[in-house]
């Protein structure tokens, strides 16, 4: 296992110490529209960000028999960073409500009176400034049990709300984001994003085109970092929908009339991601008005004993649930491949 910088494939640093770990989950309706995400068991797929907290807190799910995972059967990444929290824990797990179906039980979670979004071929229908602020808000109050901060995500159908978005604040990136299947369902992804960017005009403001088109997540974690960023620390643990949040933050920061200190923030995410031949993170990253800090780090279940692990490497699931940045923390722990693959491994068979 190692780090590198996504943009120059160099060995590189993460933050030293402890890390909270904050869980950004949301549901986007997005996920229901048919084929378009397999993050999470069909017809059930807006309970996934839930099984999600719940797993990464309890190393066990409430809310349902059996833990998220896709059609073919790869679990959710989630196993990964409850695997370190094991080897290296983090000072904290909090979940973040920012819309969903229903509620993590047993978990410290934070909420804020947002709720869930509608798919957004047919409009969001979200406030996206009130969302953003409320971002802002918790960026201002949070207070960090550790020495830095790890956001994650759990949010099905998120790239596709990340694509949106991304193209309706004017970026040239839609054909760079990633999705949880290795063969992407291209038709159905375009057309659901072509439907919500037809419901934009040219006179809508860039909240009212994010409010159409985005989801709660990439907008509170927009805001959240622009404030907390000046206090300490962040990294963004995800793939292509971190780094659109990261677009969306350099934008509006003209709105709110901030400056983004981008020196406090690290976008980390796996090697799946990076090296991903139907996207390019890197292509997205290069539009920010800054060279930012950007890693992936590798992992491999070559060795696995349980076959359907391999899919990964194959290219299926990817990221989410904060894992390429639990890779790294594992990293600045010298845990190696070996003990973190067993312990994958044994939270498995322990089901």
């Amino acid at each position: 296992m190692q780090t590198y910088n996504i943009l120059t494939n160099t060995i590189d640093t993460f933050p030293e110490g402890k890390a909270d770990f904050l869980l950004a989950a949301s549901v986007t309706k997005t996920c229901e529209i048919g084929n378009i995400t397999q993050a999470g068991i069909p017809g059930m797929i807006p309970l996934t960000p839930t099984l999600d907290a719940e797993y990464i807190s309890h190393e066990k799910v409430f809310s349902l028999g059996e833990l998220a995972e896709t059609p073919t059967g790869v679990p959710t990444p989630a196993l990964i960073t409850r695997a370190v929290h094991n080897l290296t824990p983090f000072s904290t797990i909090e979940i973040l409500d920012l819309g969903l179906v229903s509620q993590p039980k047993n978990c410290i979670t934070h909420h804020f009176d947002i709720h869930p979004s509608e798919a957004i071929d047919k409009g969001a229908g979200i406030n996206a400034k009130e969302v953003f602020a409320k971002g802002m808000q918790f960026g201002k109050s949070y207070e960090l049990k550790g020495n830095y901060l790890i956001l994650g995500e759990s949010t099905p159908a998120g790239t596709t709300t990340a694509t949106a978005s991304a193209l309706a604040l004017g970026f040239d990136c839609a054909d760079d984001f990633s999705s949880s299947f290795l063969h992407v369902p291209d038709d159905i992804k375009t057309q659901t994003i072509n439907k919500a960017l037809s419901l934009l005009d040219n006179d809508m403001n860039n909240f009212e085109k994010l409010g159409i088109v985005s989801d709660n997540m990439l907008l509170f974690c927009a805001g959240f970092l622009l404030e907390a960023s000046k206090r300490f620390q962040i990294v963004l643990a995800g793939g292509t929908q971190m780094a659109a949040c990261l677009l969306i933050a350099d934008k509006l920061k003209e709105d709110v009339l901030m400056r983004v200190k981008h020196d406090n923030i690290t976008l980390a995410t796996t090697q799946w991601v990076a090296q991903d031949k139907n996207s390019d993170i890197a292509h997205i990253l290069e539009q920010l008005s800054y060279a930012p800090h950007a890693v992936y780090t590798t992992f491999s279940f070559a060795n696995t004993q349980i076959p359907i692990l391999k899919k990964y490497d194959e290219g299926e699931a990817k990221e989410g649930v904060g894992a390429g940045a639990s890779l790294a923390y594992a990293v600045q722990s010298n845990i190696q491949n070996q003990e973190l693959l067993e312990q994958i491994e044994y939270l498995i068979y322990s089901m």
